[in-house]
C-alpha cells in the first residue's frame, strides 16, 4: 500500500468524520428523545435545513460557544485514523469497501454511545444493511471469503448478543449492531468471529477496570458499542 493511498484514505476519513459530526450531535440525546436540532445551552439553531449541514470543527455552538457534540476535531481525526488503518490493512475491492463502511458508521455510533450510551437505529440498521450488501458484492466478484459464513456469523452473533441482553443487561443497540460485526468477521473465518468478539469484550473489560480504579461508580454504564467496533475492525484488518 503506497503512502499516497494511505494519505488519500485518511483525507477521505476526515471528510467522513466532518459529515458525521451533525449526526453525532443530533442523535446524542437520552431516551426517549430521538434527535435534536438546537443547542442544549442556548436553544439556538445548530443544524440548519440545507442539503449538507456541517457543524464547526471546534465542536462548539456557533451562538453561545458552549461545547456541543464531540470535542474539537475528535470525529475527523478518529475517522481519518480508522480509514488509514483500513488502507494499511491491505484489503481491496468490495471487502475493503465493507471495512470502510463499518468504520464510517462505527465512528458516529461510537461517539454517540460514549455520549449517551445508546446506538440509534438510524445508524445501526444502515451499518448492517450496507455491510451485508457490500459483502454480497464481494461474493459476486469472486473475492476470497464466504458470504454464507458471513450470514451465518451475523445470525449467530446476533443470537448470542440477544441472549446477553436478556440475561445480562446488554443494550439492544449492541444487539442491532451485531449482524454487521458478525458478517464482517465471518466473511474471512469463524476464527475471526471468535477473536473479533473476544477482543471487544477484553478491551471493554480492561477499560471498565481502569475506570473503576480511577474512582468511577461501579453502577455507571459502560458504552460497549465502541469496543465491538474496535474489536471487529482490528481483527478484520489484521487478518484480511
Amino acid at each position: 500500500m503506497s503512502v499516497l493511498s494511505v494519505a488519500l484514505s485518511a483525507a477521505a476519513g476526515a471528510l467522513a468524520g466532518a459529515a458525521a459530526r451533525p449526526m453525532v450531535f443530533a442523535r446524542s440525546v437520552p431516551a426517549p428523545a430521538s434527535w435534536r436540532t438546537n443547542c442544549p445551552h442556548c436553544d439556538g439553531a445548530v443544524i440548519a435545513r440545507r442539503p449538507l449541514p456541517l457543524l464547526p470543527l471546534s465542536g462548539r455552538c456557533p451562538t453561545c460557544a458552549e461545547r456541543i457534540g464531540p470535542p474539537a476535531l475528535a470525529a475527523e481525526v478518529t475517522a481519518a485514523a480508522a480509514f488509514a488503518a483500513v488502507a494499511l490493512g491491505g484489503a481491496s475491492g468490495w471487502f475493503a469497501a465493507a471495512q470502510y463502511w463499518l468504520a464510517a458508521c462505527g465512528i458516529a455510533l461510537a461517539l454517540i454511545d460514549l455520549a449517551v450510551q445508546r446506538l440509534p437505529d438510524v445508524l445501526t440498521l444502515p451499518a448492517c444493511a450496507g455491510t451485508l450488501l457490500l459483502l454480497t458484492g464481494a461474493a459476486l466478484a469472486g473475492e476470497p471469503g464466504s458470504l454464507g459464513r458471513a450470514a451465518a456469523a451475523a445470525g449467530v452473533l446476533t443470537a448470542a448478543f440477544l441472549l446477553l441482553a436478556l440475561v445480562a443487561g446488554l443494550g439492544l443497540g449492541d444487539v442491532k449492531l451485531a449482524p454487521a460485526v458478525g458478517a464482517l468477521l465471518g466473511w474471512s473465518s469463524w476464527t475471526n468471529v471468535w477473536w473479533g468478539t473476544a477482543a471487544g469484550f477484553l478491551v471493554g473489560a480492561a477499560c471498565a477496570i481502569a475506570l473503576l480504579a480511577a474512582g468511577r461508580n461501579r453502577r455507571s454504564q459502560i458504552a460497549f458499542g465502541p469496543f465491538m467496533i474496535v474489536g471487529a475492525l482490528t481483527v478484520s484488518l489484521a487478518t484480511g
